[in-house]
């Protein structure tokens, strides 16, 4: 129950988030129903996405849960370093600065390097499921955003080294406030392990 919960979840979350790769397609549709409808839709199919993978994955950890393998104790250290470098990369998107013109969809490679961190910590099959879908997903993104014509007026704000150092800075007190207090709290995982 619980992994087939966590399955259709990701697929509700999945496609449209997908179909919006689909620009003519999406470009169709958003002038048959209008632009608001479009995003109360995509909004509203994402969060049941979210709630059903959430849901899906608590109960596939609380009874149905199938080890594939026993990741070593260096992999935690190192998917530690990696979330942070993932929130850093994730701040950075919304702060435009150098971190931002280099990476240029700082977004999709925090997403990428969240999802793998996970993938290195975890070796059960909902983990593989959840933290693999994530990251091929957001690599399918990746490679959809360099073959789209309509890529509209490029951002060339940039606040250079300053904005990267407000990036870094923020980044680092998300992510403590994630591994001290919201990991373990929502997510019922402490991430330092006495």
């Amino acid at each position: 129950m619980g992994l087939s919960t966590l399955v259709f979840g990701l697929i509700v979350f999945f496609v449209p988030h997908v179909f919006v790769t689909r620009r003519d397609a999406r470009a169709r549709l958003i002038a048959r129903i209008g632009e608001g409808p479009y995003k109360i839709a995509f909004s509203i199919l994402s969060a049941i996405g979210i709630i059903l993978i959430a849901y899906g994955f608590a109960r596939y950890r609380a009874n149905e849960w199938v080890n594939l393998w026993y990741p070593p104790v260096w992999a935690r250290h190192l998917a530690l370093q990696l979330n942070w470098l993932a929130i850093v990369c994730i701040v950075a998107a919304y702060i435009p600065g150098n971190i931002k013109r280099v990476l240029k969809h700082p977004m999709l490679v925090g997403v990428k390097i969240w999802a793998l961190a996970h993938l290195i910590a975890n070796g059960d099959l909902g983990s593989v499921i959840l933290f693999g879908s994530i990251l091929a997903w957001a690599v399918f993104d990746r490679i959809s955003l360099k073959r789209r014509s309509d890529q509209g007026t490029p951002d060339t704000r940039n606040g250079g080294w300053p904005a990267d150092v407000v990036a870094l800075v923020v980044g680092t007190v998300i992510y403590a406030a994630i591994v001290l207090l919201v990991h373990p709290l929502i997510i019922g995982v402490p991430v330092l392990q006495g």
